[in-house]
């Protein structure tokens, strides 16, 4: 299973999926449908949005083998980084990525975004061990990163975005948040190829993705094909 620390209560989901939400809520196309067996029954733009895995699954995501199976390591390439540049990494969990930025940022910092208590912990942790003053944890909420406007160069989300269940106001929060030139970067699972062994909600195509990013107001400037499972969806303002 996919994802990246992105969790929320009961409470929390019954009211975003309940009718009478949907009624109170602006048009942003959603709508509901019965649950698949790995979605949570809220549909957004054609898409029903995933099941999340939450901090239980925290062994997974720093499971040995992950360098060698979704070349992790080419991730930092891709994403063509300046010694300054001051990087999101939304859904951070437990900071897999989030310590691997911030060396390769020293005159840069990284804002690592969860909406878990307990995800914010471990990295709060791992920002002790790894001796990394750069790194700034950001408790979120299921609509909103918590990031000051024009404070990122980068929004990275890493198997992450297809279990917001608020994907268009975090994606809205997300964009005031890029500087100009900024940059969201997606890394999905690729939704197109049936061989990669996720399940169906844990992956996107993307067409699909583009067309979310459209919403926003973004394009798309690259898909980057080097990883072996996964797309890397960079997109930038209109």
């Amino acid at each position: 299973m996919a994802g990246c620390g992105h969790s929320q209560s009961t409470e929390q989901r019954t009211q975003a999926t309940s009718p009478t939400a949907e009624r109170t809520q602006p048009a942003t196309g959603y709508t509901e449908k019965k649950p698949a067996y790995d979605g949570i029954g809220k549909v957004y733009m054609g898409r029903e949005i995933a099941q999340v895995m939450g901090h239980l699954g925290a062994e997974w995501l720093e499971r040995p083998e992950r360098q060698q199976e979704e070349r992790t390591d080419l991730l930092l390439d891709i994403l063509d980084l300046k010694p300054t540049d001051a990087v999101a990494d939304i859904g951070a969990g437990t900071g897999y990525f989030t310590f691997r930025l911030a060396r390769a940022l020293p005159k840069g910092n990284v804002f690592a975004v969860d909406i878990q208590p307990e995800m914010i912990e471990y990295l709060n942790q791992g920002k002790k061990k790894a001796g990394t003053p750069n790194v700034q944890p950001v408790l979120g909420t299921i609509t909103d990163p918590k990031l000051p406007a024009n404070s990122v160069d980068i929004a990275l989300m890493v198997d992450a975005y297809h279990e917001f269940d608020h994907p268009r106001e975090m994606g809205q929060a997300l964009v005031k948040a890029l500087k100009p030139g900024g940059r969201i970067v997606l890394v999905e699972y690729r939704g197109e190829d049936p061989n990669v062994p996720i399940k169906e909600h844990h992956k996107m195509t993307a067409q699909q993705a583009t067309r979310e990013m459209a919403a926003l107001g973004l394009k798309l400037l690259k898909n980057d094909a080097r990883l072996p499972q996964q797309h890397v969806l960079i997109f930038g303002r209109n």
